[in-house]
């Protein structure tokens, strides 16, 4: 068997990157493309390796040579590269393709060498290898029938995103018997050039034969082996994460994204926190019906916006502001902040790393949990010098929840020592409690204008991906400035759409919030089974837990469970009052998801 590899192409959409240099040449993580391919091809007992070059041929041929590690390099050259496409670069290598059984690549692929052997391992003679098609994949995808038949290649004119669920994406990996080849590939391909030109791709003469009642080429689908294409600088940048050299330098990679892991779709993502029950299907399928004009027309300013959210929290519209995202009011709240400001440690560092830090005044609970009391806070600083208090409740990461009646202790303290108190409780719809746990009352904001209260909308209504979250305070003056420092449209038409709807799925949304405190007892129950965690109780959808007996570093388990398991955690310890203690942060996702964690926690 040999290998061809197209690499003729000029790779225009990476930019300079390829100014100098065709696309094979391309380095990820300091490995060039073409190095990675041979390395791979040079273990799989070739006959030789076929190169098609055409743009800056003369670079990749200095490079490359006449052989690697043993193998033969011969190369085609295609002289008019930048007037044609792949179908005359393969058809340059028809004489190849007829002499022996062939392996055909793409030179713009990376991969693991599993991918390789998966397809050559195969006894069948004539294989497309196939991927299940995943939202980040783009270009030709096929139809597969029971036996993996190829039924249709569907081309991007054709392609239907209802009809996802059916597809497979091609990964540029064929092989092909020289049989085959002389007796379907090659009279196509020749026919197909001369009938319909050069400017086409060789999935076209595919397509054809696939027609064929007696066709010979089926489909492989890969088993979760790794791979991308590499087209553009986003390709490339998703790519050097995930073949990254190291176990250490992946996880760095891709933590480092803060986000944007539905490029991952086989990644579990329990870092990031959000309710896994919210919103319902009904929910979504109207703001699907939408979703066309709401991508077309511009959102309404702040003053719609902010009535839409006091509307749903049955709040005056000048008590309340709307952002994109928490983070946004924190940034404009905090930033505008003088005066000293207490923070309770271990937190949300958003805030203090808005605050100026000679300003913070800390306080770190001593116990391991890393629990207090409303009398713990008012101990602790009640011979401080603060201008303003801060409380997340439900904390995070530790989960801790000072009751309403406590909260009440404290803004009356609070109003009493001219501090300003500001409460985070974007958490505090998961507690498992009876009665009242909200600060959001008209009455109560009125009372006592020192109080800010700060919802994400995000975390506990699950809806990340719309950035919203609001702000509510008596202080109007507070709220009027906060208004005025965000951008006119801080809130795209998604999010504004959402709290437009959102008032007649309110029940569903408690239903959610009964169901998530199910699980979460349930799934602190599997927990403890680990006999490395200490699971911390916790009243919100996340639990922090302590890694004991000196089995795993918290950095240690989180690496792991990434590069082995495709599971996301939020290591604690670089978080500040830790103090070397080994913690980690693992959200409540649903059954299945928690689940499939429980399983690797155990394997481990």
């Amino acid at each position: 068997m040999q290998a061809v590899i197209l690499a003729a192409g000029m790779g225009r959409r990476l930019g300079e990157l390829t100014g100098d240099n065709t696309k094979c040449m391309l380095e990820v993580n300091g490995v060039k493309l073409i190095d990675r391919a041979l390395e791979t091809l040079a273990e799989c007992n070739l006959s030789r390796i076929v190169l098609v070059v055409g743009y800056k041929r003369e670079n990749v041929k200095a490079y490359v040579g006449n052989s690697y590690k043993g193998v033969e390099i011969v190369y085609v050259d295609n002289p008019i590269y930048d007037k044609t496409n792949n179908i005359y670069s393969l058809y340059l290598a028809k004489d190849y393709l007829e002499a022996e059984d062939t392996l055909l690549l793409e030179s713009d692929l990376i991969y693991e060498p599993a991918v390789v052997k998966r397809i050559i391992d195969n006894d069948y003679p004539n294989l497309a290898l196939v991927d299940k098609y995943e939202s980040w994949m783009d270009g030709t995808v096929v139809v597969l029938n029971e036996e993996c038949k190829i039924k249709n290649f569907i081309s991007k004119r054709d392609f239907k995103y209802s009809d996802i669920d059916s597809y497979y994406k091609t990964v540029n990996i064929y092989k092909f018997s020289k049989e085959f080849s002389k007796s379907h590939y090659v009279p196509f391909l020749s026919a197909y050039c001369q009938a319909l030109g050069r400017n086409e791709y060789y999935e076209q003469v595919l397509k054809v034969i696939t027609l064929l009642d007696d066709s010979p080429l089926k489909a492989l689908p890969l088993q979760g082996e790794q791979w991308y294409e590499i087209d553009d600088i986003q390709d490339l940048d998703i790519a050097s994460g995930m073949f990254e050299s190291s176990d250490e330098k992946k996880y760095k990679a891709l933590t480092s994204r803060f986000g944007g892991y539905w490029r991952y779709p086989h990644m579990l993502d329990f870092c990031y926190l959000v309710n896994p029950y919210f919103p319902p299907k009904q929910m979504l399928d109207e703001m699907k019906a939408s979703f066309e004009t709401l991508l077309r027309e511009y959102p309404s300013g702040m003053r719609v916006n902010s009535l839409l959210a006091a509307k749903n929290f049955s709040l005056k519209q000048e008590y309340i502001a709307v952002g994109n995202g928490a983070a946004e009011l924190i940034k404009v709240l905090i930033e505008r902040h003088t005066a000293k400001i207490g923070v309770i440690y271990p937190t949300f560092e958003e805030y203090p790393n808005r605050a100026v830090r000679e300003n913070i005044v800390s306080y770190i609970p001593t116990n391991a949990d890393k629990h207090y009391s409303a009398d713990d806070i008012i101990a602790f600083y009640g011979d401080k010098e603060i201008g303003t208090l801060l409380l997340i409740n439900p904390d995070n990461p530790s989960g801790n929840y000072i009751p309403y009646s406590d909260l009440l202790h404290l803004i009356e303290w609070t109003g009493k020592h001219g501090v300003q108190f500001i409460v985070d409780e974007s958490f505090v719809d998961f507690v498992d409690v009876e009665g009242e746990f909200s600060l959001l009352h008209n009455e109560l904001l009125a009372a006592n204008p020192h109080l800010v209260v700060v919802k994400s909308i995000s975390k506990s209504y699950g809806v990340p991906g719309i950035r919203l979250g609001v702000l509510a305070s008596g202080n109007t003056e507070i709220i009027a400035t906060i208004k005025k420092e965000v951008a006119i449209w801080n809130i795209n038409s998604f999010g504004e759409f959402y709290m437009q709807i959102y008032e007649k799925y309110h029940k569903d949304y408690l239903l959610a919030c009964k169901a998530f405190r199910k699980e979460r007892k349930l799934f602190h129950g599997e927990l403890q089974q680990i006999p490395f965690l200490r699971v911390i109780p916790s009243q919100a959808n996340y639990f922090m837990c302590e890694l004991v007996g000196g089995k795993y570093t918290s950095h240690e388990l989180a690496v792991k469970l990434l590069v082995r398991y495709n599971i996301l955690i939020k290591d604690c310890s670089g978080k500040s009052a830790f103090d070397g203690g080994e913690y980690i942060r693992i959200a409540v996702r649903d059954r299945n998801d928690n689940h499939r964690l429980v399983e690797a926690l155990k394997e481990l």
